[in-house]
């Protein structure tokens, strides 16, 4: 084993970001070993990457799932691990230095939390961690010492634009959004949009959860609230604007008037490999711009009337407090309510505008009572669902 070699647990590897990742890792020469794989119930996938990449750990978080499955060909040097609970005991372990965190929705809050308690770096993909527990991630990582690198497009870009300048020379933060595939629609039109419609993004590949929040931009609305934890910076100083090529991931721009954009194909690889490398740059298996044809990148201002959840996200950004977590929990069920033909596309905003508004807010919240509210959100859905 090449003693430079960096062990990689990837939490969430059969989704779209950590199959990524393990391509980037496969890439490496070396550099990077995924020592940890996890799944919650596409076992037969994370089996065929568990024979490829040959991980001290292969965790399955859905107990049932894992004890129908077969495991038989799983490599004989790779430990099968089962339930929730061993994402935290596998972070904790000395054998692994980094931690992809692409587990999708709350689900993925307490593994990223063990890791940053057990001081290990971690790169973010799971947006709702912040979301949920902003103000109380960010103080664990800096209070023990652990290293939190951004993965999201849009936070990789800010992330690397910032490095152009001090922290008091920002201006503001300016993130980017594709539209989805619903930018152009009448009010009419949106009120015809199937399940179907809504998969159907134009520009990412992305898992079903994520491609329904960019349609209806609730993932936008998240990343205002995980940006305004991430960089330390007000609510107020941040913006949207939608970039259909989604070329451009996002901007700063500094108290002079400059603005520091990082630009580069839609490929999510690339953040990925940034953050797995940080902060050493190298050739990678990313797509690259190609500079000798001619292409046009449009910017345009966000709708708040078609897109009501921009306002969402800027409100609990604003607010902190449990807003974030009710927000994201209200969403999760709304859009998975959504997917299974018991909720209108159009009702998922206003579903959690509703939940949202109608909770016990607390400004300075445990993470149990996060948990807590998470847990309410979630059954307070179920009033908005077709019986």
């Amino acid at each position: 084993m090449n003693q430079s070699t960096k062990m990689v647990a990837v939490l969430g590897s059969t989704g779209s970001v950590g199959v990524s990742a393990l391509q980037v890792i496969e890439a490496s020469a070396g550099r990077l070993q995924a020592v940890a794989l996890s799944a919650h119930s596409q076992l037969e996938q994370l089996l065929l990457q568990a024979t490829k990449h040959r991980p001290r750990w292969v965790i399955a978080t859905d107990p049932q799932a894992a004890s129908a499955f077969d495991w038989s060909t799983l490599p004989a040097d790779t430990e099968l691990l089962v339930g929730p609970e061993a994402l935290t005991q596998v972070v904790a372990r000395d054998e692994v230095e980094l931690v992809l965190a692409a587990i999708v929705g709350s689900a993925g809050l307490e593994s990223t939390w063990a890791a940053l308690e057990n001081k290990k770096t971690v790169a973010l993909a799971n947006k709702e961690a912040l979301v949920v527990a902003g103000p109380l991630i960010t103080q664990l990582a800096q209070t023990q010492g652990a290293l939190l690198l951004p993965v999201d497009s849009e936070h990789s870009a800010i992330f690397q634009a910032l490095q152009a300048g001090k922290p008091g020379e920002v201006q503001r933060l300016i993130l980017t959004a594709s539209g989805g595939p619903f930018k152009d629609f009448s009010a009419d039109q949106l009120q015809r949009v199937t399940v179907a419609d809504a998969l159907d993004h134009p520009v990412w590949e992305m898992g079903p959860k994520i491609t329904v929040d960019s349609a209806t931009m609730m993932n936008k609305a998240l990343e205002i609230i995980e940006a305004r934890w991430l960089f330390g910076l007000a609510a107020d100083q941040i913006s949207v604007t939608v970039h259909p090529q989604s070329v451009v991931h996002s901007m700063v721009e500094f108290i002079d008037g400059s603005v520091v954009a990082q630009l580069s194909p839609p490929d999510m690889r690339l953040p990925i490999q940034y953050a797995l490398y940080y902060p050493e740059r190298v050739a990678g298996v990313a797509d690259r711009l190609d500079w000798s044809r001619a292409f046009s990148l449009d910017f345009e201002p966000a709708d708040f009337d078609r897109f009501p959840a921009l306002a969402l996200g800027f409100e609990c950004a604003r607010a902190g407090g449990t807003s974030g977590a009710v927000l994201n929990a209200a969403n999760e069920a709304a859009v998975g309510a959504f997917l299974a033909g018991e909720l209108h596309f159009t009702e998922i905003v206003p579903a959690c505008r509703s939940v949202l508004q109608s909770h016990s807010f607390e400004t300075e919240p445990t993470l149990d009572q996060l948990l807590a509210v998470d847990r309410w959100a979630r059954e307070e859905i179920l009033s908005w669902v077709c019986p």
